[in-house]
């Protein structure tokens, strides 16, 4: 009788471990519709809990005081997004202006290299073409991208419905997990729990208070040097700060282009200065002391992070995928087969590894 073979259980589990990982990513991707917002509202739960938490000391009924706190943030919400709505249809109605005095602003910068070089210009009416074509292509995809974010906004009604269980049934979730997790085990999960709590309360409310800091500094620095629509774009600049890295960069763009095109494009010099110093005002002050740096995933995979978070769920991909990172990276630290995981997501370098 031929003897069988052995069945290599290490192998099946890391075939399992790898056909699990496909299938979570495919979903993620295929039913992301329904995933990000779910996704979402975690991190707007904890957005939320201070004051829901504030709440049910005076109202001492977990519902009512849930309810009261997320309809008053959908309000403060609500009032935002209705306000930068009508600034940019104003700043919208201006938008063929802007053709006209993009080409004036380059005769004028043709003029001045004539004059004072050697360098002459021909006909500019192919560029002058396609400056117009540029401007009338952005003026498409600005609208584009707010009639998108609102699109998701109305798509997301059901956000504060999410937002809602999940902060009333908090205690109940937490008790799940310990019915799941062994009682050996639990001393870990309480670990676990905790660092999560502190990471993502400190990374969502952080971040938020810097966004709205930087739509202050950003506003006044702008009304300073004299750009029109200080503050829609002091505050436009400021909410692509919710991307890191990227978000001060593509911020900074938006009135350096709009200065481009106005009546007076020497204010871009003091853009650029002004996004400079904010760029490492924020980077070196606001930041670490608001967030606390908490999150302290290396440059490399924080980058990866966004983009592929970008491919696969667009711009909530962007926000979403950092602090979430940040979350698996704490769970890796704490469970021992993960720690080489935890390690090499961390921005902090081993003594081996640093140059001398």
């Amino acid at each position: 009788m031929d003897e069988k073979t052995p069945i290599d259980f290490k192998l099946l589990q890391r075939s399992v471990l790898i056909l699990a990982i496909i299938v979570s990513a495919a979903a993620l991707y295929f039913i992301r519709s329904f995933i990000y917002p779910i996704f979402l509202a975690v991190l707007l739960s904890y957005l939320v809990y201070p004051l829901v938490k504030l709440l049910e000391k005076y109202l001492r009924h977990r519902g009512v005081a849930t309810f009261l706190g997320v309809v008053l943030s959908l309000l403060v919400a609500l009032g935002f997004f209705v306000f930068l709505s009508s600034q940019f249809s104003i700043f919208a109605d201006e938008f063929p202006e802007f053709s006209d005095q993009a080409v004036e602003n380059l005769s004028r910068f043709q003029q001045y290299i004539s004059e004072n070089s050697v360098i002459t210009f021909s006909s500019d009416e192919w560029l002058q073409d396609r400056i117009t074509l540029f401007i009338s292509e952005q003026e498409n995809f600005l609208t584009q991208i707010f009639n998108a974010t609102t699109g998701t906004l109305v798509a997301l009604g059901v956000q504060p419905v999410y937002i809602f269980f999940m902060l009333y049934y908090r205690h109940h979730f937490r008790q799940f997990l310990f019915q799941v997790v062994n009682e050996k085990d639990h001393g870990v999960l309480v670990k676990i729990l905790q660092e999560i709590t502190s990471v993502t309360k400190n990374y969502v409310t952080g971040i938020f208070i810097v966004v709205l800091i930087l739509c202050v500094l950003n506003s006044l620095g702008l009304y300073i040097i004299g750009v029109r629509y200080a503050l829609f774009l002091g505050i436009i600049s400021a909410l692509f700060n919710f991307i890191p890295y990227f978000g001060t960069l593509i911020g900074g763009a938006v009135p350096l282009l709009y200065t481009l095109v106005s009546p007076e494009p020497s204010h871009a010099v003091g853009v650029i200065i002004l996004f400079l110093i904010i760029q490492v005002l924020e980077n070196n002050v606001l930041t670490p002391n608001i967030t606390g740096g908490r999150v302290a995933i290396s440059p490399l995979f924080t980058i990866w992070a966004i983009i592929l978070g970008g491919f696969a769920w667009g711009i909530p991909g962007t926000l979403l995928s950092v602090p979430f990172l940040g979350i698996f990276k704490v769970v890796c630290q704490n469970v021992k087969s993960l720690a080489p995981i935890a390690f090499l997501l961390s921005s902090k370098q081993s003594q081996e590894a640093k140059p001398t």
